[in-house]
């Protein structure tokens, strides 16, 4: 009876192993929401259905399929990580950004945010296409170096001024680091998921591609349609208001503020 006793007790969990049961948990159901909607989770049921052919394999003595399958596993962890690279970033980016890990900065101060909007109000009236990035915790530098270095200040007549159909850095992305402009025509990585929307250009790809490497706030202003869309996170909001910027960089909404111009609020 004693010994059935400890057989028992070693499968009760302690307390350490309650914590290692919960990091697990915490990791997978962290690594799902990485790869949600991505390729990656395609090529995963892919991984997993060779693993289940492996198996079977060897359940019903299909030695060449077995033999080709583990000759094929020797090289899967060097596979792995050439195939799942876009996501490998992107999921270490997420992980140092998580503020768990870091102190949050002061939030973006009020002239800023008022000079950002006032700007974008004005390019999504004339129908200007813009991309302006604001740099957070992650540092920018490796991107304003494929622009023209500026340090200037944020001013809604600066990016007006840039973002001029006649000027030579208007096709590249402004870069924001505290209340100045460091770069512009900075050249962003475009994101490598397919994006459900065909009517999304090479702007809101690169907006998209920056804040899935970075933490940056990334702001764009369609030529074509005047709407304004925001990228954080690898997410892209569109159609946002004045309201919905301000909440992103952390300004505060004084009251009666109106909406950007041409722009409808989100619903």
């Amino acid at each position: 009876m004693s010994r059935l006793w400890q057989q028992v007790q070693f499968f009760r969990p302690g307390m350490l192993d309650l914590i290692e049961i919960a990091i697990v948990a915490i990791l997978i159901y962290r690594l799902l929401i990485v790869i949600q909607r991505t390729r990656a989770i395609q090529m995963l049921v892919g991984v997993l259905l060779l693993a289940g052919t492996y198996f079977l394999s060897r359940l019903l003595n299909l030695n060449l399929i077995r033999e080709i399958l583990e000759a094929s596993f020797q090289y899967g962890a060097i596979a792995a990580l050439v195939v799942f690279q876009p996501e490998l970033r992107s999921a270490l980016a997420r992980l140092g950004r998580n503020r768990m890990f870091r102190m949050v900065n002061p939030l973006h101060g009020l002239h800023l945010v008022d000079e950002l909007i006032e700007g974008v109000e004005q390019l999504a009236r004339s129908k200007t296409g813009a991309i302006i990035a604001i740099e957070q915790e992650v540092g920018l530098d490796e991107y304003a170096q494929t622009g023209s270095p500026e340090r200037a200040r944020v001013s809604a007549h600066m990016l007006n001024t840039i973002f001029a159909p006649s000027t030579p850095l208007h096709d590249g992305a402004v870069l924001i680091r505290g209340d100045e402009i460091v770069a512009a025509g900075a050249i962003l990585p475009l994101t490598q998921y397919a994006l459900s929307d065909k009517t999304l250009g090479t702007r809101h790809r690169a907006a998209i591609g920056l804040s899935e490497e970075t933490d940056a706030i990334v702001i764009v202003v369609s030529e074509e349609t005047a709407r304004v869309s925001v990228a954080v996170g690898g997410r892209l909001e569109r159609d946002v208001d004045s309201q919905r910027i301000r909440e992103l960089l952390g300004g505060t909404i004084p009251e009666g503020a109106k909406p950007l111009a041409g722009v409808s609020k989100l619903g």
